[in-house]
């Protein structure tokens, strides 16, 4: 494994496709700032559910001036409220403004940093700074839907996972604002059939390739 002192990594991909676990290893291997872009739009869907502010761009401007991502990434925000809300809520230009300059103030001071999220390398890392790689991750549904439920504690039905999964994918497709794409010269990392092991060595052999 190359020591490399400058490494962005953009990970994409649709709902419960594995790429959360993979960015979580690679970050691990390559010691990386791991910055998971879903937590955030999540713990804002988070917010507005529970405070109902009037005013929800406002609002959000104020508590993600306050809030650090570490705090974020501690909370507990996968239940099927918020992603059913976080659909939506991610269409909206504004909220994905704030969101995105958000992260970008993280990416700033980070020169080894993974960024986990739907437009990653389509406009988070599109450019200054641009990813060094990017991956992109996809699932069978069916597949997707199970691993889902396992991590709900198979508290909601099967067949409502699946549904939600297949509305969020189709939503990130379809909306007008930073779609779900995967760009180029994206390494498409398929989780269904290979194991976590193996999607660690598939993204490690393309990062070691790195001059």
């Amino acid at each position: 494994m190359k020591k490399l002192n400058k490494l962005i990594i953009a990970c994409d991909g649709e709902s419960a496709s594995g790429k959360s676990t993979a960015a979580k290893l690679i970050s691990r291997k390559y010691k990386l700032q791991l910055i998971n872009s879903g937590l955030i739009y999540r713990y804002a869907s988070k917010l507005i559910i529970l405070n109902k502010p009037h005013n929800p761009i406002n609002f959000l401007q104020k508590k993600l001036k306050n809030v650090s991502y570490i705090s974020i990434a501690k909370q507990n925000l996968h239940s099927e409220k918020i992603s059913n809300h976080v659909a939506i809520l991610a269409k909206n230009k504004k909220i994905r403004e704030i969101v995105n300059k958000f992260q970008k103030k993280i990416i700033k001071n980070n020169k080894k940093i993974c960024v986990e999220g739907r437009d990653i390398a389509s406009k988070i890392l599109a450019k200054k700074p641009r990813y060094d790689i990017a991956f992109y991750f996809k699932c069978n549904i069916n597949v997707a839907s199970y691993r889902r439920w396992i991590d709900l504690k198979k508290k909601v039905p099967l067949k409502d996972v699946k549904s939600s999964l297949l509305k969020r994918t189709k939503i990130d497709k379809k909306r007008k604002n930073s779609p779900l794409i995967k760009v180029k010269d994206a390494v498409l990392i398929r989780t269904d059939k290979l194991n976590k092991i193996e999607v660690l060595t598939k993204m490690s052999n393309y990062i070691d390739r790195l001059s």
